[in-house]
């Protein structure tokens, strides 16, 4: 399995064009300092605060752009699933099946992810103890598959906030086969004034600490123009400030693997 990578791309398919743009960078940047980078992005997302935000093109339009993404970068894909009978036709065009926070306990798309054989990247529920996702995983490996990978972004802290505990990670890691931190959903303000907010400032100092308790992959929302992306604008990172913190992140991986090598 791969060791260590990341997730990134703009939250949601806004255009073919910039879609196509976000994954031409990031492919070039994954063979400057060859470590992996997954694209992603949603094709709708459907759990929106307001019924006006923007959802994205839907599943038809949304599969085709990300099999472009696949066709001419070759990389690995992964999108988010919001309902069982989506399992299958997403399947067919990505590599990696997510599970949004908000869902990750409703066991009939746990399950039709699971039978695709695909990863299935369940995100921790922003109401879960780290400890009980064991049983969700467990779901998934009731049906045969045992590729599935956790995801961390955060938990419910009184209203509209979201704190991680990194304990967490190390928790987790200990029955899933891979481990990721959602550096941009943690910075989330949910809900704040019909559509979320959040703390950018922060991310390359979470960032930097989650890859010090080695988790596997790092999660981060990037887009060209994030003051004018139509979701995440508060929490995504332009090209250039990934750019920046991919480096000192990957010295942060190899130290922490020289460490757990000798202990």
């Amino acid at each position: 399995m791969r060791r260590h990578f990341f997730i990134a791309g703009p939250c949601v398919i806004e255009s073919e064009a910039l879609v196509l743009q976000t994954a031409e960078f990031l492919k070039k940047l994954s063979e400057r300092y060859g470590v992996e980078i997954i694209f992603k992005s949603s094709f709708d997302k459907a759990n929106r605060t307001s019924i006006s935000s923007f959802r994205g093109p839907g599943l038809e339009e949304g599969l085709k752009i990300l099999g472009k993404v696949k066709e001419q970068f070759g990389m690995t894909i992964t999108t988010d699933i919001h309902l069982p009978d989506q399992a299958e036709p997403v399947a067919q065009v990505v590599d990696i099946l997510q599970i949004p926070a908000f869902l990750c306990r409703q066991t009939d798309l746990v399950v039709e992810a699971a039978k695709t054989k695909k990863v299935v990247n369940i995100k921790k529920g922003q109401f879960m103890a780290p400890w009980d996702m064991r049983y969700i995983v467990e779901k998934a490996r009731a049906f045969g598959n045992d590729n599935v990978w956790l995801t961390e972004r955060g938990t419910t802290f009184g209203y509209n906030n979201l704190v991680v505990d990194f304990r967490s990670l190390r928790i987790m890691k200990e029955f899933s086969k891979a481990i990721i931190y959602d550096v941009t959903h943690s910075m989330q303000i949910p809900s704040s004034g019909g559509k979320s907010g959040g703390t950018r400032q922060f991310a390359k100092w979470l960032a930097f600490a989650a890859a010090s308790v080695s988790v596997d992959g790092l999660f981060l929302e990037v887009h060209p123009e994030p003051e004018n992306a139509k979701s995440d604008a508060a929490v995504m990172l332009s090209l250039k400030e990934f750019e920046d913190i991919v480096p000192v992140i990957l010295e942060h991986w190899e130290i922490t693997d020289r460490y757990e090598e000798n202990s």
